[in-house]
């Protein structure tokens, strides 16, 4: 796969990563198969997608166990590990409690890499900032597990530029990850710009639209009883038949450069910025193929400008 500098001063890493929270969280979860899980991630491995991005709320707790028994041997150095602190964990589908204190970092670190059978993580970043704690206190604390040797870079998710900017006056903020996708694309108003000047990696979630994007979902339906979807508006069935209308443009532009829905949906975000790598998540050996081929799509400036104009989606993100 194609390759990319994380960030001004981050090593090369596939521009693609794999998001891993579907395979024991969220999504259709009775499908729940650990030893598939596995073997998809070190075929993403294989594939040169290097960058492999968990939680410690994922589960809770199992999607990082699940992690490490893939990347267990030989298999750890040829990833770029992310995990992520600062949720408590609650109902599947819910935010949880966001707990930044320092103490909690500390503990924290220190479990994750249990979980995941290693001496250090590559990226350790901050879940979501909460709000009783200055924001400058627990980057301090994640700073520390730099200092310490147990993670190598530390990062943000959803925050805005003036968070980054308070982190950024403690110690370097590596990566900032939030959602963007050709329906949610908030962040490039202030956020990804801010990232781009500062040279600071941006890791897209839910690229593809929490799988809507690929056209594989016409109908509420369709959704596993379990699956957190069911509770998102934009999946809600009238929602839902509007933003088919935003799939069948994407489906337009695949059938056109040769592609499929996913891989121009994930080209469009790789266009976004130099330093842009987004993490698609799947359990699916051949949804990881198909994903991993987006990184040689080439979109044109007309492809692009077609998929710029796409109309905001119905329904909120949450």
């Amino acid at each position: 796969m194609r390759k990319a500098t994380f960030g001004t001063n981050g090593p090369e890493i596939g521009v693609i990563g794999l998001g891993c929270m579907g395979m024991t969280w969220a999504y259709d979860v009775q499908s729940r198969d650990d030893e598939n899980s596995v073997r998809v991630i070190r075929q993403a491995l294989d594939l040169g997608v290097t960058l492999i991005d968990t939680a410690d709320m994922y589960g809770p707790y199992t999607n990082e166990e699940v992690v490490g028994a893939a990347l267990a041997g030989p298999y750890r150095e040829r990833a770029f590990l992310a995990t992520k602190v600062g949720i408590v964990p609650g109902e599947v589908g819910q935010s949880g409690a966001r707990d930044g204190s320092p103490e909690h970092v500390r503990r924290s670190i220190d479990e994750s890499l249990r979980r995941l059978g290693t001496d250090h993580v590559d990226l350790y970043q901050l879940h979501r900032v909460d709000p009783a704690v200055p924001i400058e206190e627990t980057w301090g604390a994640l700073a520390e597990t730099v200092a310490a040797g147990k993670a190598r870079r530390i990062g943000l998710s959803e925050v805005t530029v003036e968070e980054i900017k308070r982190a950024q006056s403690v110690h370097p903020v590596a990566s900032v990850q939030s959602e963007l996708s050709l329906w949610t694309r908030d962040v490039l108003a202030e956020v990804l710009p801010y990232t781009e000047e500062q040279g600071i990696a941006f890791l897209p979630f839910s690229p593809l639209g929490r799988g809507f994007l690929t056209g594989s979902i016409s109908s509420f339906e369709e959704l596993p009883a379990d699956d957190f979807r069911r509770r998102l508006p934009r999946f809600q069935q009238d929602a839902l038949k509007a933003n088919l209308a935003l799939v069948g443009k994407v489906k337009e532009v695949a059938e056109r450069v040769g592609a499929t829905p996913a891989q121009v949906a994930l080209a469009w975000v790789l266009a976004q910025g130099r330093y842009v790598f987004p993490i698609p998540g799947t359990k699916t050996p051949r949804y990881l193929v198909d994903n991993a081929g987006a990184a040689e799509v080439v979109l044109s400036a007309a492809d692009l400008a077609e998929l710029d104009a796409l109309p905001t989606p119905t329904g909120e993100r949450y």
